[in-house]
């Protein structure tokens, strides 16, 4: 086999860098086949697979390959390396912290990451095994949590439930208000079977309220979806606008994918925002300060 490969080699380089390049830059998730090769091959992915073809053909090849690498890794870092300043955080401003945390972690892993007791904690794939001893600890906060989606709210005011849905695909929409605020918490489901464009649109869908209003979840879908234009209308990120460091939340505290975000709409002031890396989860945190 490898005799077979050897003198192919410069062609094999050259078909599957373009083909992965066409994927990333052109053809995105144009059919169910090329997202799910789109979402398998994020831009570090791809920088590396033209490193390693590098090592094994001729100089001036092997020169092009790098070059290549060099300017895919200035393309990389310069849509999802953010340097942003902080404003000064006021008491009336809202801290919010999301994370995936894989069937696995309690509130009490957020708290102690984060140092603090924020104003609205949202967790997916949440078991909530230690509920009923956090409410007891806190007596005076308020909790949420729905079963079949495993979507959990904690907040420091009361919760209203507006509407719960949840798609046979296993994505799931808590919409609640809190703090004079509309929040949407967002798990989709992560089934390779299922087009992401379905489930986002449904997602979508179930957004009514734009202004005052929080899209924060596990979206199972890169920043740079093309099904994620319409959010962008109404929507701010909070990474993007005020995150510094790799936006990248996803996998291993490894900058590979953007697949957790929090949207603020575009009439809340976003004061400041972190991606906090812990190995707790295969997901990073974000934390986001806002302000109405």
């Amino acid at each position: 086999m490898i005799r077979f490969i050897k003198p192919h080699l410069s062609k094999i380089n050259v078909i599957v860098t373009i083909a992965l390049l066409l994927i990333h830059f052109v053809i995105k998730e144009s059919t169910h086949f090329f997202s799910l090769l789109y979402y398998t091959f994020p831009l570090p992915l791809i920088i590396c697979a033209v490193i390693f073809f590098s090592f094994f053909l001729n100089k001036k090849i092997r020169r092009n390959n790098l070059l290549l690498a060099c300017l895919l890794l200035v393309v990389w870092l310069g849509r999802s390396f953010k340097i942003n300043t902080s404003e000064v955080i006021q008491e009336t401003d809202i801290e919010i912290v999301f994370w995936n945390a894989t069937h696995k972690r309690e509130l009490e892993d957020v708290f102690s990451r984060v140092e603090n007791i924020p104003d609205i904690v949202v967790l997916v794939e949440y078991h909530a095994k230690e509920l009923e001893a956090d409410k007891l600890r806190f007596p005076n906060y308020f909790f949420y949590w729905h079963a079949d989606s495993e979507i959990g709210v904690f907040s420091k005011k009361p919760i209203n439930i507006k509407r719960v849905l949840v798609a046979k695909d296993e994505t799931a929409i808590i919409n609640f208000e809190t703090n004079q605020l509309n929040f949407y918490a967002i798990d989709v489901g992560s089934s390779l079977i299922v087009f992401r464009k379905e489930q986002i649109n449904f997602v979508m869908k179930s957004i009514k309220i734009n202004k005052k209003a929080i899209v924060l979840g596990d979206f199972n879908l890169p920043l740079e979806s093309k099904y994620l234009e319409d959010i962008k209308l109404n929507f701010n990120n909070v990474l993007t606008e005020k995150g510094n460091g790799f936006r990248e939340t996803w996998f291993w505290n490894l900058p590979l994918l953007s697949i957790d975000h929090i949207w603020v709409s575009k009439d809340l002031r976003i004061v400041n925002a972190e991606k906090i890396g812990t190995f707790k989860s295969d997901h990073s945190m974000i934390k986001t300060v806002i302000r109405d």
